[in-house]
């Protein structure tokens, strides 16, 4: 087996770049430590609750495990070859094998918006409107999500660092109002529930933990160097700490009423003593944590905005993602009063097309590694064209 697997030089960089080689090993670290937790803020709190009680920080573990697992595979198929996995994929599979990847993971990041659009809706018309919201709440988030979504991912560079300090500003400030009010006593003893809730409790959150398919346009074009694996997936587990610590704190202040307490973010830091005198000041830092917010939940669909032009070999993305961004404003217009019957369709039906893309698809990546380098001069040509595709 070793002798299938050979380190592929990288390929020079082109003018026709599919994914941009502007993301560094520095941007990647701030996605999986400062964006990537963010969503986890809402429901995922109250619904961990709902199945495990105190308890709530056992699914989460696991999931992250689980999560680690592919996140690392892809990390080392790129350590391997030294180059993108879309440029090795171009290689393995030729233009056509990897146009219908491209497909499959559009039709997959589309599929996952639906939980986290109807979970902003329901946010946003909480948390920024004091009387009956207007049915047009959300037109702004698909405004900017279109203007983003039709951009290259070198913009997901800059947006990554700016993401730092308003994530340690609204985390620790929002976090500092209520940690001192929380009773993590209240979590204790460890595996009260027995480990058929707490494999429940994994499955039907699948939704909130699907983290590693979405590291796979971002190292597309990606040009390893020693030592990034250990930074990215060390940033991960930095993210996976600030989601664990919030949620301890989030049982501690609600313990046995936690599951009622939806949308955790605007709720953790409500009992801040301070507060009676300074009014509700932690919205500042919950507003802070919504910019990051926003930008999470248009992630995939600026990677699927990016598939699909691939897919179809378009070279704008400004029409696609305008009717991209259309259409799901239309779903969450129409569809957020069938809100519980979505969320019970994806994450209690449909839950298996998480672990599917989140887990094995990165897994059968590590074929991508197998096979000998080509050498003829028809794929020296095609390498030379990678990028174009």
């Amino acid at each position: 087996m070793q002798q299938l697997v050979q380190r592929v030089h990288g390929t020079p960089k082109s003018n026709n770049s599919t994914f941009t080689s502007a993301i560094g090993a520095r941007q990647i670290c701030f996605f999986a430590a400062f964006i990537l937790p963010v969503f986890r803020f809402l429901e995922t709190p109250s619904l961990l609750s709902a199945y495990t009680e105190g308890d709530l920080l056992l699914p989460a573990v696991l999931h992250f495990l689980i999560q680690s697992l592919p996140i690392g595979a892809l990390l080392f198929i790129t350590s391997k070859t030294e180059r993108g996995l879309f440029s090795l994929l171009y290689e393995k599979l030729g233009k056509v094998g990897t146009r219908v990847v491209y497909a499959i993971l559009a039709i997959y990041y589309l599929f996952s918006t639906i939980l986290p659009i109807l979970d902003l809706e329901k946010y946003v018309q909480a948390v920024f409107f004091d009387t009956a919201p207007s049915m047009f709440s959300l037109t702004p988030f698909f405004l900017l999500s279109a203007f983003i979504s039709s951009r290259q991912l070198r913009s997901f560079g800059r947006i990554a660092d700016l993401c730092l300090p308003i994530f340690l500003i609204g985390f620790f400030g929002v976090t500092f109002m209520s940690v001192g009010k929380a009773d993590f006593e209240a979590m204790l003893p460890w595996f009260e529930f027995p480990f058929e809730k707490i494999a429940l409790a994994t499955k039907n959150t699948t939704a909130h933990f699907s983290d590693a398919i979405l590291f796979f346009p971002l190292l597309g074009d990606y040009q390893y160097k020693k030592g990034d694996g250990k930074k990215i997936l060390g940033s991960y587990w930095v993210g996976c700490g600030f989601c664990l610590f919030f949620f301890a704190t989030f049982y501690g202040l609600f313990t046995s009423v936690a599951s009622t307490h939806h949308y955790a973010l605007s709720k953790i830091g409500q009992y801040f003593s301070a507060l009676q005198t300074l009014g509700r000041i932690d919205l500042i830092f919950s507003y802070l944590l919504t910019i990051i917010l926003f930008y999470n939940v248009t992630l995939p669909i600026q990677f699927c905005v990016l598939c699909i032009t691939k897919t179809l070999g378009l070279k704008q993305r400004t029409p696609t993602s305008a009717l991209l961004n259309f259409g799901l404003f239309l779903f969450a217009f129409f569809c957020n009063r069938h809100y519980d019957g979505f969320y019970a369709l994806v994450s209690k039906t449909l839950w298996w097309i998480f672990p599917t893309f989140s887990v094995l698809l990165p897994l059968l990546a590590l074929l991508l590694l197998l096979g000998k380098r080509r050498t003829n001069a028809k794929n020296r040509t095609l390498k030379e064209n990678t990028y174009a595709y």
